[in-house]
């Protein structure tokens, strides 16, 4: 109709009362977008701004929709990770025009610090098994820049020593096209361990191989050279193919009858392995680093060496998707749900990876490690958010003027399951799984999660557990 909005004036005297002329909005009208205006970028390319904006100069936005459009532009910029603070806002020039201005605070990009990192599996395990032992941990420098050229590129450096050695080099480009739709990323690295995982017993807990011999006091190492390729045409899909070289060498004593001859699956104590990986990616969240609504998921397909039976050959397809959901009053739900098969069944050792590894575990059993071949894992959570504050940093750092906390209580539920073959079976193989508990999470400033969680499982076991996820 050419209008902004269409007033219904309807001014009606009956019995006295008068009916108040009431503005409708057309629900056809539009905003034309004149000029997007982006403030506070010193070293982030305003492009980069610009292609996460699911509109653009010139476009027409619904001015019924006009809030959700900023509010889910707000999004899709902080969801880069490389703002800690976005506003998104317009300024009316008429009944048609409107202007879109952004003003971003850029987070602090470059992190060369002092290192130490833990060789354990996660925090409870050094702390309960190894009596939180300094000797079990790596030390050194580890330099990372998150925004490299501007452009959300990617340098990490680690340099490490102590219980073992992590020589590693990675650089990440996601726009790395004019139309900002492909990126790369290659990597190398090396490492030296001093005590390898050669069994699970029948209790699920990892047995570790240590050197027995005065000539070296590493039985382990591992080199590799991956390089990978992004396509990414919209703002929610990711289509990532990956080929690595790995070389693992172990001690020749691993594979006598009284340890694992299976570890690799063959009588060599070095492996040679070829990985080649396609996985498809979806995020539509309001934080990809601590989502309360929206959903993610992927699925991705290994193939490992160039056969199919035999060594180290295995085919592994693994899918996952987690909903998020804002129940209103500042109660927030999820659901995450898991599943991979590695093919064929009886495999290697080292592809025997169901639950218990990184973040595939139970709350309740990160103390054990379920291996398989076949997995499935059901998250569940239910949280409310309880208080959020900011406190003022005491000394002056531009990037960082105070300290967010927003604090959540939530309950869980979990079950999974581990298929393995007869003669590697546990305890806990092909048997449902299940745990619950109550907890607290603590997220901070650069989206730094701090979980506390006192959960309990299926075998009577209990306890208070600590884990950490860094934004950064």
């Amino acid at each position: 109709m050419g209008v902004l909005l269409l007033l219904a004036v309807v001014s009606v005297k009956a019995q006295d009362q008068t009916i108040i002329p009431t503005p409708v909005i057309d629900s056809a009208a539009k905003f034309n977008i004149k000029e997007i205006i982006i403030t506070g970028n010193h070293k982030t390319k305003e492009y980069i701004i610009l292609r996460e904006m699911q509109f653009k100069k010139g476009d027409s936005i619904i001015i019924a929709n006009a809030t959700k459009e900023l509010e889910q532009a707000k999004h899709q910029i902080y969801n880069t990770t490389l703002f800690s603070e976005i506003n998104v806002g317009m300024t009316v020039l008429n009944a048609f025009d409107i202007i879109v201005t952004v003003d971003v605070k850029e987070r602090w990009y470059i992190f060369p610090v002092p290192q130490f990192k833990l060789v354990d599996r996660n925090f409870n395990e050094w702390i309960k098994t190894y009596n939180a032992s300094l000797k079990r941990a790596n030390y050194g420098l580890k330099f990372v820049h998150y925004n490299l050229s501007g452009r959300r590129d990617q340098l990490r450096l680690y340099l490490l020593t102590g219980f073992s050695r992590d020589f590693s080099f990675s650089y990440n480009a996601p726009y790395s096209n004019s139309k900002l739709t492909e990126g790369f990323v290659v990597s190398a690295g090396y490492s030296q361990k001093k005590e390898v995982p050669y069994k699970t017993t029948y209790t699920d807990s990892l047995l570790f191989y240590t050197s027995d011999s005065l000539r070296s006091k590493f039985v382990g190492s591992t080199f590799y050279v991956t390089a990978g390729y992004a396509m990414r045409k919209g703002f929610f899909n990711k289509h990532i193919f990956n080929v690595g070289y790995y070389r693992l060498t172990i001690s020749d004593s691993i594979l006598l009858p009284k340890y694992n001859p299976y570890y690799f699956n063959n009588v060599r104590s070095v492996a040679n392995v070829l990985d080649l990986t396609y996985t498809y990616q979806h995020a539509n969240v309001n934080n990809v680093l601590y989502a309360t609504k929206g959903r993610t998921s992927f699925i991705s397909v290994l193939k490992r060496g160039l056969g199919f039976t035999g060594g180290i050959n295995a085919l592994t397809v693994e899918a996952g998707l987690n909903k998020y959901y804002d129940l209103g009053s500042k109660w927030y739900s999820s659901i995450q749900l898991n599943g991979k098969v590695t093919l064929p069944l009886r495999q290697a050792y080292i592809n025997q990876r169901g639950l218990g590894y990184g973040e595939s575990y139970l709350r309740g059993m990160e103390y054990l490690v379920i291996d398989g071949t076949a997995s499935a894992l059901v998250r569940s959570t239910l949280k409310k958010k309880v208080v959020e504050f900011k406190l003022p940093v005491p000394f002056k750092i531009k990037s960082l003027t105070h300290i967010p906390f927003t604090i959540f209580a939530k309950t869980y539920a979990d079950l999974g399951y581990v298929y393995n073959t007869k003669e590697f079976s546990t305890n806990l193989n092909n048997t449902l799984l299940y745990t619950g508990g109550f907890g607290i999470d603590v997220l901070t400033f650069y989206d730094v999660n701090i979980r506390f969680e006192y959960s309990f499982n299926q075998l009577n076991q209990k306890g208070l557990f600590l884990h950490t996820q860094g934004g950064f």
